[in-house]
């Protein structure tokens, strides 16, 4: 399923019912508000049941509303300016204490990560991560300091990794020109995605690299590139996202 919801809207719209067009024309127009509610809420909100709403998602492709709720609130992160995710940010957070309601949702994502990551996946990463010649790895912009702390401590480890973090699309290209099945690349990429990142990853993965993605969702861009996905969830609304 594609992460611009919008997009499938437009392409269904034909086949709406009435009902239907009308949760169609609110995502639309304010998809912003409409990722963060539930479907009962959103149901009341446009004047049909919450059984309709569900059975919308259902008819778009998504297992249920919770996955179409997911892909919206993606679509938020890639789309919302600065001044938007401070002003979704306050709407969550409302009345409640600003460092309880952080720390909650840090313990939050953690107790998903510990659910949803596959320990087959991380076993097959960290044996390709053993056996590689050489090991580069990716992360710009806000997860650079994630590509750091890693390479920090593989280089206790290994002899021969390299970070790519902080260098201009051009540059990261420079650094991995030479890679080949004998390397591995670790990447990091998290809302809002990293084109760079993901160029980088797909190029390596056709030089014959083996491509470890670290990232939200096996469908995210990079997940999409990846031979094995470490999944961490992480879909914080603000202008600075958590890194836990």
């Amino acid at each position: 399923m594609g992460y611009d919801i919008l997009s499938i809207l437009q392409e269904k719209e034909s086949t709406f019912s009435k009902g239907q067009k009308r949760i169609a024309r609110y995502i639309t127009e304010a998809y912003d508000k409409a990722a963060f509610m539930t479907a009962n809420r959103l149901g009341k909100t446009v004047g049909v049941s919450e059984s309709t709403v569900v059975r919308f998602a259902v008819d778009l492709g998504f297992d249920g509303y919770p996955s179409m709720q997911k892909a919206m609130q993606e679509m938020v992160l890639n789309r919302l300016t600065s001044v938007q995710r401070l002003e979704v940010a306050s709407d969550r957070i409302g009345d409640q204490d600003v460092v309880s309601m952080v720390l909650h949702s840090d313990m939050e994502k953690l107790r998903q990560t510990e659910e949803m990551i596959d320990r087959g996946e991380f076993r097959a990463a960290v044996n390709a991560i053993l056996k590689a010649k050489r090991v580069y790895i990716l992360g710009v912009r806000s997860v650079a300091p994630l590509a750091n702390f890693l390479g920090y401590y593989l280089n206790y480890m290994f002899n021969n990794v390299h970070i790519i973090s902080g260098f201009s699309a051009g540059e990261m290209f420079e650094k991995i020109v030479g890679v080949n099945s004998e390397d591995v690349i670790v990447a990091f990429s998290f809302p809002r995605y990293s084109a760079s990142t993901t160029k980088g990853a797909k190029y390596c993965r056709s030089a014959g690299a083996t491509v470890i993605g670290i990232t939200d969702s096996k469908l995210s861009p990079l997940g999409q590139c990846s031979d094995h996905v470490l999944v961490a969830k992480s879909d914080m609304v603000s202008l600075v996202d958590s890194l836990v």
